[in-house]
């Protein structure tokens, strides 16, 4: 790496010298592109010249302006290309030699269709590395089936021991498949990229929706497979350990504890002036905490329910206890220590003014990657980039 290379590392992120294309729609490759824009790699963003990205339909808005839009392309050369129609295949078959990286979340087998599928492209560019998201993945007999967040979460067995005990399954409130999709395309591109540098081949990143929640389920598989275990929905609580939920205050706020360790029990159990429950035989491991959660439950809601937040989060502090007030958005606004970690930043915006999102993360000391701007208007960058492709081959 030159001087000039690792002075404008330090400025703009890591990956500076990267290309990425990203060919995505809506959430799970966008969030891919995002993370490797956010780290200083040129991202270009391809959207249907009539309709564009469907996120841009997605609410919140003010006034017709996408808010979710702003947030989740941010940091990108925004063109229009229509991929189904020969010129625009052409359009991208031309740039290909120009990029490291392509990123793609459409239903298996609709590149291909098209003409710019991963053997196409890779013959081209043989160095290119093609990161795939889809719902079920690339292969296996769901494989082309339209696949969406919430069908995928579903799958993955986790809503199954989500929520409420006598309640339904719980999906979550927001597009938690997607975003983990994303970030798993990232690890897989970067591992590809490191492997790239010693053979000097692409090759493809297959990520599908569901396995990327269903890694999370660590104990469930083994569990299931030598113990015939069936994980319930059980609320807040956790099933492998005790006291773990969250507690109503006196001011309608909740309160989330968790202290499945003995020494974490230990200072709880003194913060709420009763450190003889250590000793209760009910209580002095965390296996029979779990089998006595109930009980255990019922005093610490007893002792939550007549204070106020401010009340309880000091007495817990001042005592080491893992605990946390259940924060709404607003809550996050005024916090000291999103504040002092600079999670929201506040940059300019062509359409809005002035706008607060969230930071990069995670944070690097060395060369750390910044939002530099917002998601723009569709188009933004045509007449920079399709002509920068047009000449790639000439």
């Amino acid at each position: 790496m030159t001087n000039d290379q690792a002075s404008e590392a330090m400025r703009n992120g890591p990956l500076t010298s990267l290309r990425v294309l990203e060919l995505g729609n809506m959430i799970a490759a966008p969030t891919a592109g995002t993370q490797f824009a956010d780290f200083g790699a040129e991202v270009v963003k391809v959207e249907h010249p009539v309709h564009g990205d469907d996120l841009r339909q997605w609410p919140p808005n003010k006034g017709d302006v996408p808010l979710w839009w702003k947030v989740t392309n941010r940091n990108k050369k925004l063109i229009t290309v229509d991929l189904s129609t020969g010129e625009g295949a052409a359009t991208i078959r031309d740039a290909v030699p120009e990029f490291d990286i392509v990123l793609e979340n459409f239903r298996p087998g609709t590149l291909e269709r098209w003409g710019i599928g991963p053997d196409v492209l890779v013959e081209i560019n043989p160095q290119l590395i093609v990161a795939r998201i889809s719902g079920y993945g690339q292969t296996g007999p769901y494989s082309k089936r339209g696949g969406y967040g919430t069908v995928a979460e579903a799958i993955s067995g986790i809503p199954s021991f989500t929520g409420p005990k006598d309640g339904p399954p719980t999906l979550s409130a927001f597009p938690l498949v997607d975003v983990l999709a994303g970030h798993s395309a990232v690890q897989g591109v970067l591992m590809a990229l490191h492997e790239r540098s010693q053979s000097g081949l692409g090759q493809v990143v297959d990520v599908s929706l569901y396995e990327s929640l269903f890694r999370l389920a660590d104990a469930q598989v083994i569990g299931y497979d030598q113990a015939g275990i069936v994980k319930q929905r059980n609320g807040n609580r956790m099933d492998e350990d005790s006291p773990r939920n969250t507690y109503e205050t006196a001011d309608t706020k909740w309160i989330a504890i968790s202290a499945g360790s003995q020494r974490t029990f230990s200072r709880l159990a003194a913060a709420i002036g009763r450190p003889e429950l250590t000793q209760d035989p009910r209580f002095n491991t965390n296996r029979n905490r779990v089998v006595h959660a109930e009980e255990l439950d019922s005093i610490m809601a007893d002792w939550f329910r007549p204070r106020t937040s401010t009340e309880a989060m000091e007495i817990m502090v001042d005592n080491d206890v893992v605990a946390g007030l259940v924060y709404t958005i607003a809550d996050i606004f005024e916090d000291p220590h999103f504040a002092a970690r600079e999670n929201i930043i506040e940059l300019e915006d062509r359409q809005l003014g002035t706008v607060r999102m969230q930071n990069v993360s995670p944070k690097l000391s060395r060369t750390p990657g910044r939002v530099r701007w917002t998601g723009g208007e569709m188009g933004d960058d045509n007449e920079e980039v399709l002509a920068r492709f047009a000449t790639v081959n000439q």
